[in-house]
């Protein structure tokens, strides 16, 4: 057997086994979600006995699922807007500028990713206190914002350090400001990096539980909270949590699709298609 067919056998098992990994735990969850009440799915059947809709109008009907969906999906998107804002100028430093200390700042930028997500939600929460901040929406905002600014500074900071430094010193030549070079030339070429960090931020913010539980629990709900609540141990209904689960993990998917679709055709940073 040649090392072709090796690589070839093993590429093909790594696909198998990566598309069993995704697409079984939808399925199931699917399956789950649509079981209906009358019939409940047990051993020894290997699918359930009668499918319905039954649970997804039932959530809809008796539970705060729209209110959790509205606030998940009105505050994701300006947690996203929010991040960049904040996240730019760092990651502009980080991409276009040399200063002593810089490795360190990049390395300290990023070391809100290692920490448990309920050992900041549990000090910020004493922050927002002391600072008299007592508005739910407007806190977990916050919350996100600068959680996931790590994130936007990383991907921000490999675009800007990929823009052409020709460019910016022909625009200098011009007398161009920085206004206007950031417009004309970095915007239009760090268009992908902006979009992918937008997404991403996006994503993670619909998927957060910590900040949105510790800061805004039990005025302010969202689809992860929703969906532990369904997971606890005394209130535990499968159908109900792989309703949510759906609701939460669907979205998700198609924004990555759009993002993969969109690094594959654009080089980050360049703007040029592939």
């Amino acid at each position: 057997m040649t090392s072709t067919t090796v690589n070839r056998i093993l590429i093909g098992l790594l696909i198998v086994v990566g598309t069993v990994w995704i697409f079984l735990p939808i399925v199931m969850a699917t399956l789950w979600s649509l079981v209906d009440p009358s019939e409940p799915w047990a051993y020894p059947d290997a699918f359930p006995r009668k499918l319905s809709f039954v649970r997804w109008a039932d959530l809809w009907n008796t539970t705060q699922l729209p209110t959790a969906m509205r606030n998940s999906y009105l505050l994701a998107p300006m947690a996203g807007a929010a991040t960049l804002v904040f996240a730019s100028p760092t990651a502009y430093a980080f991409g276009r500028r040399q200063f002593r200390g810089k490795a360190v700042a990049q390395v300290a930028a990023l070391l809100p990713i290692v920490l448990p997500g309920f050992v900041i939600a549990i000090f910020f929460s004493s922050i927002l206190i002391q600072l008299n901040i007592f508005n739910r929406y407007l806190s977990i905002l916050l919350g996100h914002t600068i959680l996931f600014l790590p994130y936007a500074i990383r991907i921000l900071t490999v675009s800007f350090a990929q823009v052409p430094q020709d460019l910016i010193d022909a625009a200098r030549d011009l007398n161009a400001n920085a206004l206007v070079r950031f417009r004309s030339i970095y915007l239009p070429l760090m268009i992908p990096g902006y979009v992918a960090s937008f997404i991403i931020i996006v994503i993670l913010s619909i998927e957060e539980f910590a900040v949105a539980f510790v800061v805004g629990a039990p005025d302010f709900t969202t689809i992860p909270t929703i969906l532990y609540s369904n997971l606890s141990g005394y209130s535990f209904v499968r159908p109900n949590a792989a309703v949510i689960s759906l609701i939460l993990v669907i979205p998700n998917i198609i924004a990555l699709v759009f993002l993969e679709r969109l690094l594959g055709s654009v080089e980050v940073g360049s703007g040029t298609k592939g």
